[in-house]
């Protein structure tokens, strides 16, 4: 029990070392005296920051493809930077979504990241809302696509 407190206590205090601690008991199935509290919250953090990252990505390239395709009078200035913007959020999704998990995840929130993207690209272009659809018009595939442009 001492050993325990010992090592949730380096947790607060050195969180490097605690998980070198704590890779170094998975690794030898010293599983007496993990720490599992911190663990648990660890995994579980990891976790929903992937999916956070996910969502961030997938809202950056949406606005992206609906500047692309609304935003007239910028796109001679613009479109170049655009386009390799979408490609960079396509590439970090791209190796996110390998995982099932988090594909799933993402054709799960679409509707919802579309709305916020709808929201950031009609403040940054300052396009009338009647134009972007109020309701994602492309699919997940689309999206994803890198030869795809809306």
């Amino acid at each position: 029990m001492q050993l325990e407190k010992t090592i949730a206590l380096i947790y607060e205090q050195d969180y490097p070392e605690w998980l070198e601690i704590t890779l170094n008991q998975l690794e030898t199935h010293n599983l007496e005296n993990v720490d599992w509290e911190h663990l648990t919250e660890e995994i579980a953090a990891l976790g929903n920051e992937q999916k956070h990252k996910v969502e961030s990505y997938l809202r950056q390239l949406i606005k992206h493809l609906l500047i692309y395709k609304y935003w007239e009078t910028e796109k001679s200035y613009c479109a170049k930077g655009w386009i390799e913007e979408i490609d960079n959020f396509r590439a970090e999704l791209d190796l996110l979504l390998e995982s099932k998990v988090l594909y799933n995840h993402a054709t799960k929130i679409l509707d919802k990241i579309y709305l916020k993207a709808r929201n950031n690209a009609i403040r940054k272009s300052q396009l009338s809302a009647t134009i972007f659809s109020e309701s994602c018009p492309y699919s997940l595939t689309e999206i994803l696509d890198p030869e795809w442009f809306p």
